[in-house]
């Protein structure tokens, strides 16, 4: 987590953003002056951050939305104020409408990026001055402290390479929030093959599958927003263990990008969770991130207790196999 100071200070109306990264300046600063890298990390793993226009001069303006899980969506703009390539850049951070017209009555930040060598690689201070006291409550009322922590917790991934951060780890759970978990696994396969095995019923039912001598005997798939699917595995001869399901509605689908979806075990009222699946590719390496949104903790700790990331990794190892082949 490279976030290693966030303070807000109702005397100076300031909210001020520290990261320490081991990477030089020139790489960090990479980062943020490229919309395609900016945007893997602007936004909280929940509302990634889509750049549809971007100006960097001074002068210039970007434009940009978060999308929720469900579809929704909030825009904003940075208008550029200064650029000192390297070192630093200065921004107006305003609330916006689908057209980059800023919203009025909503709090305007004016931003300033500052990028300095250290022994380690490269300190970021973020410092934001907010126009009034009110307007700093209302934002860190809007949950900007923990988004900002929770989207700076993607930000290491895409400063070293997809390939090289998930070198050799298998399916990784990190716990997030007390309701949101995350759980990435790479392969090393094109993110098109990918997504259509999550989305191609005789692909699924050959990688599917949990732990060995299960099969994936239902395998419904939702192919618009709107419909439900169901899935359902039964275990084979010698195998302990009952048939059981999960079945859910789909809610948001950007092909190949991303997939959110409801669950809840098949036959139950729940508990449902909502399941966030995004699809990132870089030099040929796919990385497969579910952020999964749970109830309540109680109900996190539960169905993570019963191995689900086991036979999640069991089945990501048998998915890359197959489209390998493929």
């Amino acid at each position: 987590m490279p976030v290693t100071d966030i303070v807000a200070d109702e005397t100076n109306l300031t909210l001020t953003v520290t990261a320490d990264f081991p990477h030089p300046v020139h790489r960090v600063w990479q980062a943020y002056a490229d919309p395609r890298q900016l945007e893997r990390f602007w936004g909280p793993p929940t509302y990634p951050a889509t750049f549809t226009e971007w100006d960097h001069r001074v002068g210039g303006r970007a434009l940009y939305h978060m999308t929720g899980p469900r579809g929704d969506r909030s825009y904003a703009r940075w208008d550029f104020l200064e650029i000192d390539p390297e070192r630093r850049f200065e921004v107006t951070d305003s609330f916006a409408d689908e057209h980059g017209t800023p919203v009025p009555g909503m709090p305007a930040m004016r931003m300033t990026f500052v990028f300095e060598p250290t022994e380690e690689g490269t300190r970021m201070t973020c410092t934001s001055v907010l126009g009034s006291l009110e307007g700093l409550r209302k934002v860190i009322e809007m949950g900007v402290i923990e988004g900002t922590r929770l989207a700076m917790g993607q930000i290491d991934a895409v400063l070293a390479g997809l390939r090289q951060w998930f070198r050799g780890q298998g399916t990784r759970l990190e716990l997030l929030t007390d309701t949101l978990v995350r759980i990435t696994r790479a392969v090393d396969v094109p993110r098109g093959l990918v997504w259509r095995a999550h989305n191609d019923p005789e692909l699924m039912t050959q990688w599917m599958l949990g732990p060995d001598g299960w099969s994936m005997t239902t395998c419904q798939v939702a192919t618009e927003v709107g419909q439900g699917y169901r899935f359902g595995w039964t275990p084979g001869p010698g195998v302990e263990g009952q048939p059981f399901g999960f079945e859910g509605e789909l809610l948001l689908s950007d092909e190949p990008l991303r997939a959110v979806t409801s669950e809840r075990m098949t036959g139950t009222d729940g508990p449902t969770t909502v399941n966030d699946l995004t699809l990132a590719e870089e030099d040929g390496v796919t990385v497969i991130t579910t952020v999964i949104e749970y109830p309540d903790a109680v109900t996190r700790d539960m169905i993570l207790g019963t191995g689900m990331v086991d036979g999640m990794e069991a089945c990501y190892a048998r998915m890359e196999t197959l489209l390998a082949a493929t």
